[in-house]
Order: structure tokens, then C-alpha cells, then sequence
């Protein structure tokens, strides 16, 4: 059975781009929570927003899919599902929803774990959710011709069990070494956890609910305010990259983990990123709405669509975002270039 040791994380040899990963995001975490403290109104609207987003796009990931309309409606729990994918993204909510609430009392150990995978098969009605897999499963790649064959072949069925207590015992001794990085080995665990593929289904949206739930745990909880599901979803290419290369080798104990650290913090950052973005910056003064979009144009380096806008401000309306532009217009603060759905924004004389 493979065994499971982050010991690599305390040798002083991890890669510099890691390490300045891990600064960049500490440094926006702190500046996240003085805004949070400060203007905990808008950091409420931005959760709700995001959390919409999550549900979305880690269903997505997996082809579970509705209409944008079918999902806020599940998620506002407006309505009950209608079938078998709205059922699927309704599970994904309860645990979404256990996790954001509840996780400072959960913890990654095999109780919490499978009972989260128990909320989140619940509403599909399958008789196997909160149970570890009973048969054998494989990773297939499909290739443009179509043809399928075996990319990763997870831990057995037999072993599961035994190996999934092995990496809570081993992610609980890891943790409490204060020379290990939390941030450094949170996607190891992920890793493993993805490589022993231990449930029959819903491995892939199990690991974006754990990935959530240790860094909430930790204090990076960017992913409330800015999906990190979505986030993923977006570039889901390099994610699937590197989880390809840091899976090859894992059943010898022969992979390296780096690929998937990297991935995995690099999209956290872009959490933190968009949600400083999001957050605008208008210095010493109540951040208003109308302050905030004015920010976002002020600050842009090039031009903005009102869509792009209406994006990194996705907790104000499209009407509210027009009046703006249009006010800043008329004022001659920007200017517009191209007309209507064509038109972007940008401060007079950053063109000129």
C-alpha cells in the first residue's frame, strides 16, 4: 500500500516560485481581512455571488449542467430539482453550505469526509454516498479519435480503506509540524486524496469541498468571496496538466507534487486577486458602489467593457454599472470607444 509522508515540505529545498507564491497570497490575505472587518456588507453580497459560482462550475467540471436560471433557483433553494443533474447540484449545495457554516467543527479526518460525501449524494437518491467504493476504478482518457485507455489506476478497493486512514493520520502529523507550511501541504493531501480515488462517484467535486474546507481552516477563504471552483473551471486545462504529472509515478511512491502545488496556489492567488480587484480601491473612503466601478476604470491599464465590468463587480447590477459610465462620460473623466456592445471604457488621456 502506498505510504504517506510530506516530511519533503520541512527540507529547506522547495522551489523559490513556491515559496513566492505563498507571500503574495499571505500578503493579500491580510489585506482581505482588514477589508472584511471594515466592509462586511459587501463581502456578504460577494459570498452570495460566489457561492452560486461555485456550485456552477464544480458541477460543470464533472458535465453536470442547467441553466443559469435552474441554478440560482437551486441554490436560493427557490425550487426543487427537476432531475437527475438537479439533483447532483443540490447535493453540492448541502455540502457546500455544511462546509461554509460548519468548518471550524469539521475536520479532515474519515467520519467528516465520508459524511460530506453522504450530504452530497443524499438528494440523487444513491445508495452508495457515504461509502468508500466497493469495486475497482480506473482513470480513462478519451483521445480525438475517440479510443479510451487506462491513464491512472487509483487504489484498489481492498486498499482504500486502509489508505485513506493512512493520509489522515499523515495530514494530522504534517499539520501539527509547525516547520510545514499549511499552504504548501494542503494540495498534497488533495493529490493523494484525488490518486486513491476512494468513492465510486463524486471524487473530483469531493476534492474542491476539502480543498475549501483546509483553507478555511487556515484562514485563506478567499474561495467564499471568489469561486475557486470557477477559477478552476477557467483554466481547467492546466489543472488537468498538472495533475497528470504530479500523479505519474504516485502508485510507486515516485511522483512529484510540485506540479499540483503549484496549480493549486496559483489558483488560489487568482482567488485573491479578483477579489482585490473586485474590491476597488478608493483610498480613505467608504467604498460605495458607484466608488467602486469608478476605481475599476480608473485603475485599468486598458479599456473595459461594461460586461467586464459588470464581471469584477459581479455583486452590482448592469443598471447601476451604465449610469456610472454614462455619468462618467458626460463629466469627461473617461472616455467611450466603439458603440454599443462593442463599447469600452477607459480615463481620458490613457490613449492619447
Amino acid at each position: 500500500m502506498r505510504t504517506f509522508d510530506y516530511s519533503f515540505l520541512n527540507n529547506g529545498l522547495l522551489p523559490a516560485s513556491l515559496v513566492n507564491l505563498t507571500a503574495n497570497i499571505s500578503a493579500l490575505k491580510t489585506m482581505a481581512g482588514v477589508r472584511k472587518e471594515e466592509y462586511a456588507q459587501i463581502f456578504t453580497k460577494l459570498e452570495a455571488v460566489a457561492k452560486v459560482q461555485s456550485i456552477k462550475s464544480s458541477n460543470a467540471i464533472e458535465g453536470i449542467v442547467t441553466s443559469d436560471e435552474r441554478i440560482a433557483a437551486i441554490v436560493n433553494q427557490n425550487s426543487a430539482p427537476l432531475n437527475h443533474n438537479e439533483a447532483e447540484i443540490a447535493g453540492y449545495r448541502d455540502a457546500l453550505n455544511e462546509i461554509h457554516l460548519g468548518f471550524a467543527h469539521i475536520d479532515f479526518r474519515q467520519r467528516d469526509i465520508l459524511r460530506l460525501h453522504e450530504i452530497m449524494m443524499s438528494i440523487t437518491g444513491y445508495e452508495y454516498g457515504g461509502q468508500y467504493k466497493t469495486d475497482d476504478n480506473v482513470i480513462l482518457e478519451v483521445d480525438v479519435d475517440g479510443n479510451r485507455r487506462v491513464r491512472f489506476r487509483p487504489t484498489s478497493a481492498e486498499d482504500t480503506p486502509g489508505a485513506m486512514e493512512q493520509l489522515e493520520l499523515a495530514y494530522l502529523a504534517a499539520r501539527d509540524d509547525a516547520n510545514i507550511n499549511q499552504l504548501l501541504l494542503i494540495p498534497c493531501v488533495i493529490l493523494d486524496f484525488l490518486c486513491i480515488h476512494p468513492f465510486r462517484d463524486g471524487n473530483g467535486r469531493m476534492s474542491r469541498l476539502l480543498s475549501l474546507l483546509l483553507l478555511y481552516k487556515n484562514g485563506y477563504d478567499a474561495g467564499k468571496y471568489v469561486s475557486f471552483e470557477e477559477q478552476i473551471s477557467n483554466y481547467k486545462a492546466y489543472y488537468y496538466e498538472a495533475l497528470r504529472q504530479s500523479s505519474a509515478g504516485w502508485n510507486e511512491g515516485e511522483n512529484s507534487y510540485f506540479p499540483f502545488i503549484e496549480n493549486f496556489l496559483s489558483t488560489l492567488y487568482m482567488c485573491y486577486k479578483e477579489l482585490d480587484k473586485r474590491f476597488a480601491v478608493v483610498n480613505g473612503k467608504r467604498i460605495t458602489k458607484k466608488a467602486r466601478i469608478e476605481a475599476t476604470v480608473l485603475n485599468s491599464l486598458t479599456p473595459l467593457s461594461k460586461a467586464e465590468i459588470c464581471k469584477i463587480l459581479p455583486d452590482v447590477s448592469p443598471t447601476t454599472v451604465e449610469a456610472v459610465l454614462g455619468a462618467m462620460v458626460r463629466n469627461g473623466v473617461i472616455k467611450r470607444i466603439g458603440t454599443l456592445r462593442a463599447a469600452r471604457y477607459i480615463k481620458c488621456g490613457d490613449l492619447e
